[in-house]
């Protein structure tokens, strides 16, 4: 606790009522006779005590041998979660025809467009992009169709195709297309697609696991993967009493499993609260997902994180660190605030507390003054 004393001493010629002026030299009490110690914010303050003639608490006093000056700027309070960092998304590839499935690929491996997914009787399925999922066959003569637009996007994109126009019809130019493309898969060259040879995805994948492994027979519908976005997320079970933690838009700060923290933004606060489903656990959480910014967050899948979510922001204000804050006998609080070698105390109101610090406001307190604080 940071001693403060002060060593005013008062006038030799104080009025008192009903009477003249008197004569005689009063010594002050020590600021901190019988010391008491009060907890603000985590951090530990000295109580004062005033000498009570004149209500004042300022005055010239020893100079603290620690100062620390008053900022100007936003003062934030947060609260930390715990969550875990995962890739969002997450959802299943069935296979659409039946057989032996002879290849996968690795989990945790990315595959992008024109790649192979799997290999089912040798013969691979592949990956391109696109937003409507591939639910009839597609064949010259098919027009009038998202799913056509999607094809010839991809043939386009991977290099197929010379003539051909990209719209809703499939064409003869698109029938060569998809020959040619098939010629360089390995696959019968009839210039027909379907859902055996290709699965729209809206970008590339990340593999988090194998439903059916190398060597396994799978029927028609079968789950074969487990994919997710390539893009890793945080995400919380947030307890559904603290969702006002929770804005969308939002920035968070992540501290990740080697230690680094990173800044985050939140982009989904789930609207429906759920419990586990044990009887001994009746907590009800929402789901929160956070989006990380930068790319050198790790490969890691279903790490523990922790999230700093802000619960409070008070905006360009004056603030000094918690333990600048002294309590006053008549109650509140105060800084010592030093100029060169005086020291005064300027009572304050306070308000959010964050990080450290703690705004405050009072009268002649301005950004650049210092105040005492206890020697470290």
């Amino acid at each position: 606790m940071r001693p403060a004393t002060d060593s005013r001493e008062a006038s030799d010629d104080l009025p008192v009522a009903g009477q003249g002026r008197r004569t005689g030299h009063r010594r002050r009490n020590t600021l901190l006779a019988g010391a008491l110690v009060v907890v603000v914010g985590g951090a530990t303050a000295a109580y004062l005590v005033n000498d009570g003639d004149d209500g004042s608490s300022g005055g010239a006093s020893s100079v603290p041998t620690s100062t620390a000056p008053i900022t100007r700027g936003d003062v934030v309070d947060s609260e930390s979660v715990d969550g875990k960092l995962t890739y969002s998304d997450s959802r299943t590839i069935a296979t659409a025809g039946s057989g032996v499935i002879t290849w996968v690929p690795t989990e945790g491996s990315t595959i992008t467009r024109g790649r192979t997914l799997l290999r089912l009787d040798n013969k691979p399925v592949v990956l391109m992009y696109g937003q409507l999922p591939l639910y009839r066959p597609l064949s010259d003569g098919v027009s009038d169709g998202s799913d056509v637009l999607e094809l010839e996007r991809n043939l386009k994109a991977l290099g197929y195709g010379d003539d051909l126009t990209v719209d809703k019809e499939f064409t003869s130019a698109t029938a060569d297309a998809v020959e040619e493309w098939q010629d360089g898969h390995g696959l019968t060259e009839n210039g027909t697609i379907d859902a055996g040879q290709v699965v729209f995805q809206p970008g590339a994948v990340r593999v988090s696991g194998v439903k059916a492994p190398k060597g396994q027979r799978i029927g028609p519908g079968g789950p074969a993967l487990t994919v997710s976005d390539t893009q890793s997320i945080v995400h919380v079970d947030l307890d559904a009493g603290k969702q006002g933690l929770a804005k969308k838009g939002a920035t968070v700060t992540v501290q990740l499993p080697n230690g680094k923290e990173v800044k985050g933004r939140i982009t989904d606060v789930g609207t429906v609260a759920k419990s586990s489903g044990s009887q001994d656990d009746t907590t009800a959480t929402i789901d929160v997902d956070i989006a990380l910014q930068g790319r050198n967050t790790g490969k890691l899948d279903q790490a523990p994180v922790s999230v700093n979510l802000e619960s409070a922001r008070a905006k360009d204000v004056l603030s000094v660190p918690i333990e600048a804050l002294l309590g006053l006998r008549e109650g509140g609080f105060g800084v010592e605030v030093v100029t060169g070698s005086i020291s005064r105390i300027v009572p304050v109101k306070t308000g959010t507390f964050g990080s450290g610090r703690v705004e405050v406001t009072g009268d002649g307190l301005a950004e650049g003054m210092k105040v005492g604080v206890p020697s470290s």
